[in-house]
């Protein structure tokens, strides 16, 4: 009886009944109208509006429970971060099932909302008649005591009103009236006990289920992770292009001057020619590693710039091992030979990056072949494709290894163990160049006795 929310509960049982009525004809009218004009464009724009008019009607009926009824009820749909166009939006709409649910409340509504008002003016107009019963007996009897009523009446079966106050029919009626009152408090928490269940129907019907809410939240919680791992990663790759972007300008001055002060003629002893051809070694190594580094990085940024066209393949193959021919012989005293079938097609590459896919292939053979070995390259074509092969009698891989040979900075135990001062990053190179021509590149080996990769590139269109 002291709860304000009892009496919010009471006037919405009285809210029902007019809203409710109004839900129904509107919403019925609306499908009605719409179902019969389908087949025109008017009866689907009217379907559209009565949507519309529905899910107004809807939220509006979540706000009286929440704050009539104190329904808790939860959002009518998941958030949907995904941006969507209108017709999405209306096919979605109309593919949950709250969407549904909330027009069966709606409709459900009308007959609730009668049956509420009945009940609740009943309850209370007895309620009111038996609490007033002792008012009335003493207002009845003044007035005709006073000439205001010509004739009596009955109150009460065998209690007829003559112009007299009976005290015993006033304590009588007194007693009626304080039965009026335990009647009114059964009455309200009847009332309030209709409010409440039909506010529980509310949050089965107008909310969404909370498994579903759940997921949403973890769905979008995944996006926002996702959306930090991407920037983050962009972050990452703008950093390592900048970075080694920015070492190669030291590393080519570095280069330059050490390669003045060991040119020809100029006088120094021995021990400091020594060092200063170890540091032209390492700077030549470390700006072999800078490209590499940027070579990845800018693939990684999509920022991998290739002219796709025609190849001479012999040509490139001349040209390649030619310039590589004394780089073997000087490092390990190998033989670096080159064969092309005759008639060979011209393939679609990038013709410097396939340069440089030949250059790491054959690089990585020399550092992984022992001295006086021999390196092969050889270039044939069969049907649509072309294959150039690189293989050597080197130290050769572990089965284990060629799964992995292509990943980045993965480097063989053969490898580590012989110092060759690889960066782990040249296979990888090739097979990013490789896919980005429309290539691939595949791996052989048997341990002790060589490698073989062979390059597979899409040949020119007759």
């Amino acid at each position: 009886m002291t709860d304000p929310r009892t009496y919010l509960r009471i006037l919405y049982l009285f809210l029902a009944f007019p809203l409710g009525t109004f839900y129904f004809t509107v919403l019925v009218t609306g499908l009605s109208v719409g179902l019969g004009l389908a087949i025109v464009m008017v009866g689907f724009l009217v379907l559209i509006l009565t949507l519309v008019i529905w899910i107004l009607f809807a939220r509006i009926e979540r706000e009286l429970a929440i704050h009539l009824l104190g329904a808790q009820i939860r959002p009518m749909f998941p958030p949907d971060p995904t941006s969507r166009s209108l017709w999405q939006r209306l096919l979605r709409t109309l593919g949950d099932p709250v969407t549904w649910k909330s027009l069966a409340y709606l409709l459900v509504e009308f007959p609730f909302g009668i049956f509420s008002f009945a009940v609740a003016l009943s309850l209370i107009s007895i309620s009111l008649s038996l609490i007033l019963y002792p008012v009335i007996y003493v207002v009845m009897t003044a007035l005709y005591q006073q000439g205001l009523a010509d004739t009596g009446g009955t109150m009460f079966p065998g209690v007829s009103i003559d112009g007299t106050f009976h005290s015993s029919i006033f304590v009588g009626f007194l007693l009626i009236s304080a039965f009026g009152v335990g009647f009114a408090a059964v009455s309200v928490a009847l009332m309030n006990g209709l409010g409440w269940l039909w506010a529980r129907f509310a949050e089965f019907m107008l909310g969404t289920d909370e498994t579903r809410l759940q997921l949403a939240a973890a769905k979008a919680e995944v996006q926002v992770e996702h959306a930090r791992a991407d920037q983050a990663d962009q972050s990452r790759r703008a950093l390592i292009v900048n970075a080694s972007h920015e070492l190669r300008t030291p590393v080519a001055s570095i280069s330059a001057h050490v390669e003045s002060l060991l040119k020809p003629g100029r006088e120094m002893d021995q021990e400091t020619r020594k060092y200063l051809q170890v540091v032209a070694a390492e700077t030549d190594r470390l700006g072999s590693l800078v490209d590499d580094v940027l070579a990845l990085a800018r693939a990684d940024a999509d920022e991998l710039r290739l002219d796709i066209g025609p190849v001479e393949i012999p040509a490139l193959v001349d040209q390649v091992c030619n310039a590589l021919i004394p780089l073997a012989r000087r490092e390990r005293n190998l033989s670096l030979v080159h064969s092309c079938a005759p008639g060979l097609p011209r393939v679609m590459a990038d013709r410097d990056r396939l340069a440089q896919v030949l250059t790491n292939l054959i690089r990585n053979a020399v550092n992984n072949t022992l001295d006086g070995g021999i390196i092969s390259v050889e270039a044939t074509g069969a049907g649509d494709r072309v294959t150039i092969t690189v293989s050597d009698t080197g130290i050769g891989m572990d089965p284990a290894d060629l799964s992995r040979i292509f990943d980045r900075f993965y480097r063989t135990d053969q490898s580590r163990a012989r110092g060759t001062g690889g960066s782990g990053l040249g296979l990888s190179i090739v097979r990013d160049l490789l896919t980005a021509m429309g290539g691939s590149i595949g791996a052989e080996s048997i341990p002790g006795q060589g490698s073989v990769f062979r390059v597979t590139l899409p040949r020119e269109a007759a």
